[in-house]
């Protein structure tokens, strides 16, 4: 990401992958999804035939933006007041009041019913911190991501076994654990880990758990959560973040919002704003609460990660 806000010099090449972004299922954010669900049933009104789509005039005169969600922590959830927020929520309002619309309504779903949902007309947008990879970008199309991520390690306190790779960890034998479904297990086998071996458990709490029972000697996760799921630990700690090797390329994910493919003109309002957000430092600002730094911004685009 030329310079990645001068945080990556080399060039990053997206790759074809099944996985999304797999993170800790926010208990409250499920617990809010039952008193939000009537939002879920109500159908947004179809795509225009006009070049590049008439949803943004639609949501200007409607004043609200119906936002998919999918209950993660910290991308989109209810919390224990029932409110909205999390990165994506929090951006969408900003972004959607400078475009006009002073409203956002979440229609709580599930991940995997984000993209279906959103092409059935269930609600606008997509709001979830999700990847943009080459499958996804055959069914919609994405901004530029307002946010990169790259792996890092939960590891015992003082990095004993000096694991700050997934090459380390083949070369060293170490026990290794990754959550169920994430893109982790992935970059390991890349390395030459046999999946068969890998500790597979249901979330980074139970990668922390793991390391420091001593059932395994690393758990890998994003960079963002396990960076937060170690802080009030006595007995383990995060590496450094790195950006995997796919075919031998280092390799970012980068989350980003997700129109429906005729809602180009929207796409492209919306990438202005974040593009002015990203310029002034404010993007930064709205998402600092949920746990990203100056290393998660990125200057990535949609059609990098599209693959071309």
């Amino acid at each position: 990401m030329a310079s990645r806000l001068g945080k990556d010099t080399e060039r990053i090449r997206p790759v074809r992958l099944r996985e999304r972004r797999a993170v800790l299922l926010g208990a409250l954010a499920l617990g809010g999804v039952g008193a939000l669900g009537a939002t879920g049933c109500t159908r947004v009104a179809a795509a225009s035939g006009e070049k590049g789509g008439g949803l943004l005039d639609r949501l200007r005169a409607q004043g609200v933006v119906r936002l998919g969600i999918a209950g993660e922590v910290p991308f989109g959830f209810i919390d224990r007041d029932g409110r909205l927020t999390g990165e994506a929520p929090e951006l969408a309002r900003v972004i959607f009041k400078r475009l006009g619309v002073e409203r956002v309504q979440p229609v709580p779903t599930e991940f995997g019913s984000l993209i279906p949902g959103l092409n059935s007309q269930q609600f606008d947008v997509v709001a979830a911190g999700m990847y943009v990879n080459p499958e996804r970008c055959r069914q919609v199309i994405f901004a530029d991501p307002d946010y990169q991520m790259k792996d890092a390690f939960i590891v015992r306190k003082g990095n004993p076994e000096g694991l700050r790779s997934y090459r380390d960890v083949v070369e060293k034998k170490a026990r290794f654990a990754t959550g169920a479904g994430y893109a982790e297990i992935q970059y390991a086998v890349e390395a030459g880990y046999r999946e068969g071996d890998i500790l597979i458990v249901p979330d980074q709490v139970a990668g922390l758990n793991a390391v420091e029972a001593g059932r395994v000697d690393v758990f890998a996760g994003t960079a963002l959560t396990v960076r937060e799921v170690v802080r009030k630990s006595r007995k383990a700690e995060s590496t450094e973040p790195f950006a995997p090797l796919v075919k031998g390329e280092r390799h970012i994910d980068g989350g980003a919002f997700a129109f429906r493919p005729g809602e180009t003109r929207l796409r492209d309002a919306f990438n202005t704003e974040l593009r002015e957000l990203k310029r002034t430092g404010e993007l930064l600002r709205v998402l600092k609460p949920f746990g990203f730094t100056e290393a998660e911004m990125t200057d990535l685009t949609a059609k990098e990660l599209c693959g071309g």
